[in-house]
This record gives structure tokens, C-alpha cells and sequence, in this order.
């Protein structure tokens, strides 16, 4: 365990463990699992992509359609928990707590082509894959995730982040967060110019680069370096959080960790031997040195989907997420096509909280399709961020497309407040209701 945490914060987690894990078992069952099937078909279901929403809408179909051909295309074998990374990154758990195998999560009775997508045809109703083959479908479930663009970030090498260059980059994968966590810690021991910035994409999580940056604070003030230190904070805009009431908040806390916020900052560039990052600022350029730098690259949709005209035309163009209504997550211009996750165009909903309130709408228009009937269901936007503040604390930050504050827990935990249960619910509960959701269960 990291030496830094302090021992009433390991004790209450060993105490909590097991209530807050059935906690959030229970969370997991305020969203009814599917029923038993009730639909006889022969449609060619087709899913693209096996990850948090690819492999929970499989689950869920399979369970409520009997005789579909239910297909997903995936080449990776390796599922990411990405809700743990920045736990990682902070050194709280062990890359290995993000790993677990595609095939422990894929139901029985489908296929699963262990290839990538390579053309997606929306008019044909045919996808190909990086293998060559050909697939058919009668109904398309996009839930790819989106992709990282490190080549937008001039200089910048995976390769090389850790201890050595004072860089990280906890959004790659759990090895890349298990060396960021080593580059923090040794920054941290020593102190110096911490810099954190986000990109002007949007993003998966927007709120770890925030938490990310708090967790660095916590350990410089943990380890006796925090005067001799600094921390900037490079904001792409004139917020530091799209929701105004949370960005009000941030501010606070900005302050009263003295961290130097500047806006209007895009990053460019980076010299790893220099230790020199360059934003674009208006119409010229800016250069901040740092001893300890956490890379986050712009993120789009995949080549695949960018070239299939499942886009946007006129919004997201440089980024590509697809032309889907935000209420029921059907396509606006291929009815038969659905998306699920990161991969939507919609104002709201880049997290793992928004999959499991996406699964239920595509679930029941789908199905109620099949059936002969209208679907009902729609997603509000709900998004959450546990947003961390410190080792042992943490705001529950829930929200939906009106920016309105929706907690799951009113009058027991209160979203913008710095609380124990909040860090409990990230650290120890929502494994499980992610667990459970991936089952089909949430």
C-alpha cells in the first residue's frame, strides 16, 4: 500500500469495503436488469466494440432476444476498468485492478470477431474488418470508444514517460498510469513545477485532469515539498468545468490550493529533454517549463467511424462522433443504427455513469422495434464525476444536459461537498456497479 495514505483512511476502507460494495450492488439495482427473453428474431445484430457499452448491451440483448445473431467486433482481448486509472496513477491500487479479460465479460451464444472495424458502409449495411471480413447486419450498435491522438501533441513519446522526463500520461492504459504514478512520486519527493492542462476535444472524464491535479497537491503537502513548489493549472477555455455552479466551485478550490489557473491554453507541443510544453494562446504561443508534466492528447472518434458518414456534418468535425438523436441514442439519418458511449455526439455523457443510463434507452427501442411497438426511454444526459480532492475525499458530481445537479443520493451525500462517502463510492463501491453493468445488470 502507498506509504502516503494515511492508516485511518486504510483502516475506514477495509471497514467500508464490504457495505460499500454492497452499496453499490444495490446502486447497480436501481437500474432493473433485462427481463428474461420475450422477443423471437432473426436480426442481424452487429456491435462494434467490446467495452464497457459493447459488452453490456451484448449481455442485455442476449438475455431479451431469442434467435438474434448477435455479433462484436473488437481486436482487443484486454478490458481497461478506466474508472481506475487515476487510482494508479496516484498509487492507490496496482495496474493490474484496470485488467481483466473481453471473453469474462461477453455473454455465451454470440459471435465475437477478434478483429477491428475498418469500413463502416451505413447505406449498405455492411461492415469490414482489418481482417478482411464482410459483415452483414440489420441493426448496428456503435460503442467503439474513441481514440487518443498522441500525434497531435508535437514531440510527445509514450515511450519515454516516467521518472526520467517528469512526464506521465494516465489516460494511456494501466502501464503508462503505473509510470506516471512513478514519474508524481518522484516529483512529489522532491518538489518543484507541477503543470496539468486538458485539450480542447471533447473528452472521456473532462474531471481527471482537475482530480489528477488535486491528488498531486495532496502528496506534495503529504511529503513536506508543497512550498517549495508550484502548480499550474492550463484550462483550454474560460472554465475550468462545463457546469457552471461546479466550475464556481473549482475556482474555490483552485484558490485555496494555490494552484495558478490561465485559460485559453491548447497544447501544442512538448520538448521531453527540455521539459518545456508549448500551448497555443489566441494567435500566438506560450511555453511553460515544468519538472512534472500529465499529457492529455485531443480524442476523437475512430478513423473508421470518421469515414463512415455516421458523423456530424456540421458540429465535431474535426472529431468525428456520430449523428445521434440525445434523447433516444438513435442515428438521425440511419434509424437501424444506434451508439452507445464516448462515440455519441451529444452535449453530455462521456463516462462509464452515462453508459449505464445509455444501455436501457438502446435497449428498449431496439427491442420494442423488434417487437412492433415504440420505444419510450430516454437519456437525460446524466453524467457523474467523483471528483477527487484530495486521498479521502471527494465530490459526487452528477449532472445532466441542462447542467442541472441530479444526485443519486439527496440529502445523504451533497454533490459539491468535500466527503468521505464520495471517496469511498470511487475508491471501493463503483467497481462493482461497473462490474455489475458490464453483466447486463445495471
Amino acid at each position: 500500500m502507498n506509504p502516503f495514505i494515511d492508516t485511518a483512511v486504510a483502516a475506514a476502507s477495509r471497514r467500508g469495503f464490504l457495505g460499500l460494495a454492497a452499496g453499490g450492488l444495490a446502486l447497480a439495482a436501481t437500474t432493473p436488469g433485462p427481463a428474461r427473453a420475450e422477443v423471437r428474431t432473426n436480426a442481424r445484430i452487429l456491435i462494434l466494440g467490446a467495452g464497457a457499452g459493447g459488452a453490456a448491451i451484448a449481455n442485455r440483448l442476449a438475455e431479451r432476444l431469442d434467435g438474434a445473431r448477435i455479433t462484436v467486433v473488437d481486436g482487443k482481448t484486454e478490458h481497461w476498468y478506466q474508472p481506475g486509472l487515476t487510482l494508479v496513477a496516484a498509487g492507490l491500487r496496482p495496474a493490474g485492478y484496470t485488467r481483466s479479460a473481453n471473453s469474462d465479460w461477453l455473454p455465451g451464444g454470440i459471435t465475437w470477431v477478434q478483429e477491428h472495424a475498418a469500413e463502416v458502409d451505413p447505406d449498405a449495411q455492411v461492415v469490414r474488418t482489418t481482417g478482411g471480413q464482410r459483415l452483414e447486419y440489420d441493426y448496428l450498435i456503435v460503442s467503439t470508444g474513441l481514440v487518443l491522438d498522441w500525434d497531435a501533441v508535437e514531440g510527445f513519446d509514450l515511450d519515454r514517460i516516467g521518472p526520467e522526463t517528469g512526464t506521465g500520461a494516465h489516460y494511456a492504459g494501466p502501464d503508462h498510469a503505473a509510470r506516471t504514478w512513478a514519474a508524481m512520486d518522484a516529483f512529489t519527493d522532491r518538489g518543484g513545477h507541477a503543470l496539468f492542462s486538458r485539450p480542447a476535444t471533447e473528452m472521456k472524464c473532462a474531471g481527471a485532469p482537475l482530480k489528477y491535479c488535486f491528488l498531486t497537491d495532496d502528496y506534495l503537502r503529504r511529503k513536506g515539498t508543497r512550498e517549495a513548489s508550484r502548480i499550474t493549472y492550463a484550462a483550454h477555455n474560460n472554465a475550468l468545468f462545463s457546469v457552471p455552479i461546479v466550475n464556481a466551485k473549482l475556482d474555490l478550490l483552485m484558490r485555496r490550493q494555490a494552484v495558478d489557473v490561465v485559460h485559453g491554453h491548447v497544447l501544442r507541443s512538448v520538448d521531453m529533454d527540455r521539459k518545456v510544453a508549448t500551448f497555443a494562446t489566441g494567435e500566438t504561443t506560450t511555453d511553460i517549463g515544468y519538472d512534472f508534466f500529465n499529457v492529455i492528447p485531443p480524442q476523437r472518434a475512430p478513423q473508421a467511424i470518421r469515414a463512415s458518414g455516421l458523423s456530424w456534418a456540421d458540429r465535431w468535425t474535426d472529431q468525428g462522433w456520430i449523428e445521434v438523436d440525445m434523447q433516444t441514442l438513435r442515428h438521425a439519418r440511419y434509424p437501424n443504427v444506434f451508439g452507445i458511449g464516448d462515440i455519441n455526439g451529444v452535449p453530455k455523457g462521456k463516462t462509464a455513469a452515462s453508459v449505464k443510463w445509455h444501455l436501457p434507452v438502446v435497449e428498449d427501442h431496439l427491442v420494442s422495434e423488434l417487437a412492433g411497438r415504440e420505444g419510450t426511454a430516454t437519456f437525460n444526459g446524466y453524467t457523474s464525476c467523483p471528483m477527487i480532492t484530495r486521498v479521502g475525499r471527494a465530490m459526487l458530481i452528477e449532472f445532466d444536459y441542462q447542467d442541472n445537479l441530479v444526485p443519486s443520493f439527496p440529502g445523504v451525500v451533497a454533490p459539491l461537498e468535500e466527503l468521505w462517502i464520495s471517496w469511498l463510492m470511487k475508491e471501493v463501491a463503483l467497481k462493482a456497479t461497473y462490474n455489475a453493468m458490464l453483466r447486463g445488470r445495471a
